[in-house]
């Protein structure tokens, strides 16, 4: 049966940004399937020039509304590495924390408000609120708990005022930390509940193999810094990010797309749980075996159920830390330190992979240079190459137009872009 589509998707709902898919396909045979960004480039790294290095965590926070605390945690480690600054322990796990908390409010954000309707058979999550009461209960007390603990931790729910080169400059209460706590335990039970929830949901049976770029955890799961990896055993140091991420242009999108050995790679919550499976706490692993996910999976919608592991994974992390700083009295704080010149990388996990901050400090503590690789640039042309793989693959199913559009559109939003922050 010969097959003629033509698909348009002009701009894609319920992601960040504005991006559009294009598919032809004529007698059987694509002819055309593009994911194009179509953002204007945003030159962030032109902010930054000739800016003191304290500001540039600030400035780049702005970045990002979902990546916020991300973006300050890079510029920060990118600074402090540049200046050989050495950050006190509980100072980084009060930063962990606040990491933790913008994992758990970007993926609640994406798995209830921008894919579920898609499982649940719905243009929005506004006709939930009547259909589904249950689930829109679990994501509104979920939520409210991730934007509570980065407030409580980060200073705000987005744009940190906490988090400060050497360290951080404010602590919670003793009272604030037991209480977010015990609400974090409180709210396991409806992560359980989620589980059980997408335990009932089919996600589309699609599988293109690529190649999955994370950090390379060593004794844990990896958020801020460290080695980077590829499921294809590429390994490199995190000075070494630009040889991990080869970005070129293409000319029919404004962002930029990004290989390493092959056409195209992926990262993110997927790529993240291929490569550090081993470092999940028990719960999590369990969790992903009942919902079907075992490394290496190549399946980009099982990026959502990764998501929710992660937040399983990061909540009883959270847990621990705080009995931690309990016991220490989080006394240490901030270090000193003297402004100096010097060169600096800063990678950090953010919800859609690794983000990447680079900056070169004059000997006034300036910043000269700058450069930064945000994750759906990273993952922009395994995106492209996706859709057209999906694409053939439903032809020969013999889907309609309409089934193929959804399945497009699924696909991208099962990546979470963050698309206004890939063009640089």
């Amino acid at each position: 049966m010969k097959v003629n589509m033509n698909i348009d998707v002009h701009h894609l709902t319920r992601v960040e940004g504005h991006g559009n898919i294009h598919v032809v396909v004529k007698d059987g045979e694509l002819i055309d399937a593009k994911w194009a960004v179509v953002e204007t480039p945003r030159f962030f790294e032109a902010m930054l020039r000739g800016r003191p290095h304290e500001l540039a965590p600030t400035l780049t926070s702005r970045i990002c509304g979902i990546c916020s605390i991300g973006h300050t945690l890079a510029s920060l480690r990118a600074v402090e590495r540049a200046m050989g600054v050495d950050i006190p322990d509980d100072a980084k796990m009060l930063r962990l924390l606040a990491k933790h908390g913008e994992t758990l409010q970007s993926h609640l954000l994406h798995v209830f408000f921008l894919a579920a309707p898609d499982f649940l058979g719905v243009d929005s999550v506004i006709p939930l609120i009547e259909s589904h009461p249950d689930v829109v209960g679990l994501a509104v007390r979920l939520k409210g708990l991730a934007n509570d603990m980065c407030d409580i931790i980060a200073g705000r729910t987005t744009h940190p005022v906490s988090l400060v080169v050497g360290g951080v400059n404010k602590v919670p209460t003793k009272k604030e930390l037991e209480t977010l706590k015990q609400r974090i335990q409180d709210r396991l039970a409806d992560v359980a509940t989620t589980v059980e929830v997408f335990k009932t949901l089919s996600l589309p049976d699609f599988v293109r193999e690529t190649e999955f770029v994370s950090l390379k955890g060593e004794n844990s799961y990896p958020w801020i810094g460290g080695d980077l990896v590829s499921t294809d055993g590429v390994v490199k140091p995190e000075d070494d990010y630009r040889a991990m991420t080869n970005e070129y242009k293409v000319d029919w999108t404004t962002s930029k797309f990004a290989k390493l050995s092959r056409e195209s790679f992926a990262a993110g919550a997927l790529a993240r749980f291929n490569n550090n499976y081993k470092f999940l706490c028990d719960a999590a692993k369990q969790t992903a075996e009942v919902l079907g996910l075992a490394p290496v999976n190549h399946n980009p919608y099982m990026n959502n159920v990764a998501q929710i592991i992660e937040c399983q994974h990061v909540m009883i992390e959270s847990i621990e830390m705080i009995d931690k700083l309990l016991a220490n009295g989080f006394k240490d704080i901030r270090s000193d330190y003297t402004p100096k010149a010097g060169k600096g990388v800063g990678a950090v996990e953010v919800p859609r992979g690794i983000l990447y901050h680079e900056y070169e400090i004059d000997d006034h503590g300036k910043i000269a240079k700058a450069n930064c690789i945000i994750p759906t640039t990273q993952n922009n042309a395994n995106i492209h190459y996706d859709l057209a793989e999906l694409v053939k693959q439903q032809v020969k199913l013999g889907k309609s137009d309409k089934e193929v559009e959804l399945l497009c559109e699924m696909l991208v939003r099962a990546y979470d872009p963050c698309i206004s922050c890939s063009v640089h």
